[in-house]
């Protein structure tokens, strides 16, 4: 008997049909993942059975222990034992980590909050799951990545018998992508139903008893996960074939140094020590240096500080386009040439409250400005422009970016970038969180800059995305550089070994 069954699921939108009659099912100690592209209709489906969407709002069935439901609020949801933990983290930065953790459910002696009890099982459900995290440090001073697990460690700690999971290991290193498979492991162990959204094909094929694929709203199959391969998923997904996963057309050969970095160390502050130390790399016209490691190795710090977003200079040279940079600062970094879209596009890339066209041309707009004043028609042009060419899917450029699916979001973020014609392009993590036909379309516009002589430094928490569109990669380890690999040395352990500070042992 299914744990929890939708059938027939219709929800509409003032012109759009969001889901088409979808059927979906889970049974106890299942993973069922749910697949497709960005904009297929999985979150107004997760939204729906969670009563985000409550009744009345959609046409269909929902049904718990075989029994129909009436969900009509969030905590109507989880009283009938679900849990979600979405891609938009619902966390507030000014509590601690165990304060987050028991929000809205907080143990209590009388009428008043038990603090230390708060405190006391935050720490057991923390190290219950084997994740270091320190319960009383705010959450504003985790990454993104630390926070998904507490927002995953939340969902948990109310106990519930179907977790719903919408790509959770978006932002997740390696090594906490580990620690997440094996706590939903344990939670299938225990008969625990888990839906699980994720672009990560095989991840979803290591992990999925069942794998259904949702396209333009309608559910297109529902697979054994033993039964299917990742070329069939994609098909499915995007109603054609891909081949190639990571395209790479390169120039032949690779134009002068744009980007030099020299014995760099680098604190949040002048008051703290310092959190990144010896860095050092080139990156030349036509080419992309791929940078991992491992959640806090300082990847996103050695971006943001380059750029002028991050933290104090202790020593080293930094050079950008032949020219020394000594105070880097966002905005001189864009009039120099040197751009970034970081790894947070709802923080720091976006107003999500505004329309397309207010968002791609916010960097740029001294290139529409005339005598002091904003030059709309201009404006529109270009932004129409990188509208097209990125192949955004939405109305227009009124369209409000806070109601674009994750993939084209992204686009905007990008194309907000590009907008200021840089030859030096900083990418943090910019396919997280989008499906496998926007991943690719990120990669063929990764060659594009490339073709046209600029330098790409791609920053990725996906070893196969590193290797598979770089030119050199660097492996940071806690700060400093753990390993530089050209392409004839590209090999996952050693990679990981670089991230983790230690050198493989050679086989005999």
């Amino acid at each position: 008997m299914p744990l929890l069954e939708a059938r027939q699921l219709t929800k509409r939108f003032p012109g759009v049909v969001a889901l088409n009659g979808v059927s979906f099912d889970l049974h106890p100690g299942e993973v069922h993942a749910l697949c497709g592209e960005n904009g297929a209709g999985k979150s107004t489906l997760i939204k729906t059975l969670s009563g985000i969407h409550p009744l009345g709002s959609y046409e269909g069935e929902i049904r718990v222990d075989d029994r129909p439901v009436s969900f009509r609020s969030l905590q109507d949801a989880e009283a009938a034992g679900i849990a979600v933990i979405y891609q938009e983290l619902a966390l507030v930065e000014e509590m601690s980590v165990a304060e987050n953790i028991f929000l809205g459910h907080e143990p209590r002696r009388g009428p008043w909050v038990d603090w230390d009890e708060v405190r006391v099982r935050a720490v057991r459900l923390l190290e219950q799951f084997r994740i270091q995290l320190d319960p009383d440090i705010p959450v504003r001073e985790l990454g993104v990545g630390q926070k998904q697990l507490v927002e995953i460690v939340k969902a948990l700690a109310k106990k519930s018998r179907i977790l719903i999971l919408d790509e959770p290991t978006a932002a997740l290193a390696e090594t906490e992508v580990a620690i997440l498979l094996g706590i939903l492991r344990e939670l299938r162990s225990a008969g625990v139903g888990c839906i699980y959204i994720s672009h990560k094909l095989g991840e979803v094929m290591s992990l999925a008893d069942r794998i259904t694929v949702l396209r333009d709203g309608a559910s297109i199959t529902t697979v054994k996960a033993s039964e299917a391969d990742i070329p069939g998923i994609i098909r499915h997904m995007v109603g054609r074939e891909i081949k190639d996963l990571f395209p790479r057309d390169r120039p032949a050969s690779v134009g002068p140094v744009l980007l030099s970095v020299r014995n760099l160390d680098a604190a949040p502050d002048s008051e703290s020590s310092a959190r990144l130390t010896g860095i050092g790399f080139d990156v030349r016209a036509g080419e992309v240096l791929g940078i991992g490691g491992l959640m806090g190795a300082g990847r996103s710090e050695t971006l943001m500080h380059l750029f002028g977003a991050w933290g104090t200079r202790l020593s080293g040279e930094v050079e950008l386009g032949g020219r020394r940079y000594d105070l880097p600062a966002p905005g001189e970094s864009i009039r120099r040439g040197l751009v970034m879209v970081t790894d947070d596009r709802k923080r720091y890339g976006l107003h999500l409250e505004q329309p397309i066209g207010y968002n791609l041309s916010l960097s740029s707009l001294d290139q529409v400005t005339r005598n002091g004043l904003l030059d709309e028609a201009a404006e529109t042009l270009l932004d129409q422009g990188f509208f097209d060419a990125l192949r955004i899917k939405a109305p227009g450029l009124d369209a409000v970016v806070g109601g674009l699916s994750g993939g084209n979001q992204q686009k905007v973020v990008i194309g907000k970038a590009l907008m200021t014609d840089p030859r030096v392009v900083f990418l943090d993590e910019p396919t997280r969180g989008i499906d496998v036909a926007a991943k690719l379309e990120v990669y063929q516009l990764i060659n594009r800059l490339t073709a046209e002589g600029r330098a790409v430094v791609l920053v990725s928490s996906e070893l196969p995305e590193l290797m598979g569109m770089s030119d050199r990669i660097v492996m940071l380890h806690e700060g400093t550089v753990g390993g530089t690999f050209l392409p004839a040395e590209y090999d996952p352990e050693r990679l990981m070994a670089a991230a983790m500070g230690r050198t493989p042992v050679a086989e005999d």
